[in-house]
């Protein structure tokens, strides 16, 4: 299945260009909030994680609507990795794990991470 997550950081703020990009790139759910990426405790992110099987795909409209810090991205890209699903940025190309060339830059991101 292919999952979508989409968020703005405030009340104000429309989520309707991130679901219109993501409908357009095949989302069939749509987890959608309203609070700010520096929380990670996020109702709607966590029922995307937990909802998760594998195979199911996760896309993102870009980076910043998942995670606002390197750390937190790369714990929720792991999350979902153990879940047997893959992750897919539709801006920042580079994270696509659903490829092996995807897979492979996220390791060697993920290891820089640890150093």
């Amino acid at each position: 299945m292919l999952i979508a997550y989409a968020r703005v950081s405030t009340e104000l703020q429309s989520l309707n260009r991130q679901l219109d990009i993501l409908k357009e790139n095949g989302a069939e759910k749509i987890f959608q909030e309203k609070i700010t990426g520096t929380k990670r405790e996020r109702i709607e992110l966590n029922k995307m994680l937990d909802c998760l099987e594998s195979g199911d795909v996760v896309i993102v409209a870009e980076l910043t609507r998942l995670s606002r810090s390197t750390k937190d991205l790369f714990e929720i890209v792991e999350t979902i990795e153990r879940k047997g699903a893959s992750i897919k940025s539709l801006k920042e190309t580079w994270l696509d794990t659903t490829t092996p060339q995807g897979k492979l830059l996220f390791t060697i991101f993920a290891r820089f991470k640890s150093i």
